[in-house]
């Protein structure tokens, strides 16, 4: 018997799409059966103000991230939680929410899923950031304390759920895990906080004076996006002065190209395995990146010599330490991050009395270095690498950090080392299969006399 067998391939963000705008439309559909029969002409009017102005700060929105923007469009869904508590106008609240999901640029290139998305997120999570400020300001003529208390926990329970069902088409769309991504967003919706608070003044002036003063309106949505776009162009301009800086160090030395970017990836395993706020991960990131752009003093024939290194290279290349704490102490906002990439605040660490961070940013490093092909030795296998750092657990290494990184590693299923190196690149003179020792460890070569 012939059987025809159909496949169905799943796009699970499309489907996160399709769910998200059900809810949208099962928001709005609901909202309309409580609240349609007390309508005013003035609701109406409220309506269509704060939605005008929730779109136009959506078309005004600033990219943090590929997949992620930001706008002032909190605080005019705030002033409708305000504007619309009297009589508990639940469509006013969904229809002002999906009308500032309507993003012109994502209209113009059909990308309706993104906009589902948004509107299905921005509805569900007003509607309960809603619940709770009604919850808290029962009373019409509220005091004023009572107002600002009940809006901060409105918009915290909003920009929570925001938070919690935005991430979920984020992680998809960068195949990345859901807790990291949650809690970028949400360090971002921190920042954007205090505007959400604004709106509590946006609302009470609306209600008081009416729709004239939407002009007055206009004005908080463009200071909020400059004041974004302001932040981003500081990150940016921090970010491109870091790539400068590592493309300078792998321009000298490509053996090691990646090196850096490696380790600060491993740290950031390390950090989310410690529960790292995003601050910290961020400062954490900059000193991994950093720890080695002491190196473009070092002579080339020293950083790639096969053999072991004399006492006199050996110091040569320690003074690298120095200039990278020198340099970054140079970089306003890389100072604070200078005493973080040395061994010596590494050593300090490993019994976990002092400064986590350099201790994770060394065991970061000797992890990538042990399974990558150096001018020295050819990469050793994943396995051989976690037993040695595990081996050198409360003496080298800090074993909370040590046993962070393997569990991270494992957890990914991610495999380094031997048979599965990215880089292959030609050497002069083929590395060994067996090092020759580490200068770290006191494995120096004899110096040789003049003359003998």
């Amino acid at each position: 018997m012939l059987m025809t067998r159909i496949r169905i391939s799943f796009d699970p963000l499309h489907a996160i799409a399709r769910a998200l705008g059900i809810a949208a439309v099962l928001a709005i559909v609901c909202a309309a059966a409580v609240s349609a029969r007390s309508l005013t002409a003035q609701t109406l009017v409220a309506i269509a103000v704060l939605g005008i102005l929730a779109a136009l700060a959506t078309a005004l929105d600033v990219d943090v991230q590929v997949t992620v923007g930001l706008s002032g469009n909190a605080m005019i869904l705030t002033a409708a939680m305000v504007v619309f508590r009297s009589g508990h106008q639940y469509l006013g609240i969904v229809t002002v929410a999906i009308l500032g999901a309507l993003d012109l640029l994502q209209l113009r290139r059909r990308e309706y899923y993104k906009i589902a998305i948004n509107a299905g997120v921005d509805s569900v999570a007003l509607l309960v950031g809603s619940f709770v400020f009604w919850s808290v300001v029962t009373q019409p003529r509220s005091s004023q304390l009572k107002l600002l208390i009940g809006a901060a926990l409105g918009a915290g329970v909003y920009y929570g759920v925001h938070c919690a069902l935005l991430s979920a088409p984020v992680a998809v769309t960068r195949r990345e895990r859901y807790w990291p991504i949650f809690q970028e967003l949400l360090s971002f919706d921190l920042r954007a906080y205090p505007f959400a608070i604004l709106g509590v003044g946006l609302g009470w002036v609306y209600l008081e004076l009416g729709a004239v003063m939407v002009p007055l309106l206009v004005v908080p949505i463009l200071i909020a996006r400059s004041t974004f776009a302001s932040y981003l162009e500081l990150k940016a301009g921090q970010e491109q002065t870091i790539e400068t800086l590592i493309r300078a160090l792998e321009a000298k030395d490509r053996y090691t190209a990646g090196h850096a970017q490696r380790v600060a990836t491993f740290c950031e395993y390390v950090g989310e395995e410690m529960s790292f706020g995003q601050r910290r991960m961020e400062r954490l990131r900059y000193a991994a990146l950093m720890h080695d752009i002491g190196k473009l003093i070092v002579p080339n024939q020293i950083l790639n010599k096969p053999g072991r290194l004399t006492e006199a290279e050996f110091e040569r290349v320690k003074r690298h330490e120095s200039v990278s704490v020198d340099l970054l102490r140079r970089i306003d906002f890389l100072a604070p991050v200078a005493g973080e990439t040395t061994t010596a605040a590494a050593t300090a660490a490993v019994d976990g009395s002092r400064l986590i961070e350099p201790a994770i940013i060394h065991v970061a490093d000797a992890f990538d270095a042990m399974t990558s092909t150096r001018s020295y030795r050819r990469a050793l296998s994943q396995e051989t690498a976690f037993a040695e750092l595990r081996a050198g657990a409360g003496t080298q290494f800090n074993p909370e950090c040590v046993e962070a990184l393997i569990g991270a590693v494992e957890r990914r299923r991610e495999h380094y080392g031997a048979g599965h190196e990215v880089d292959d690149h030609e050497w002069a003179v083929a590395p060994p299969e067996a090092g020759t020792g580490s200068a770290g460890l006191g494995h120096l070569a004899e110096e040789k006399v003049a003359g003998s």
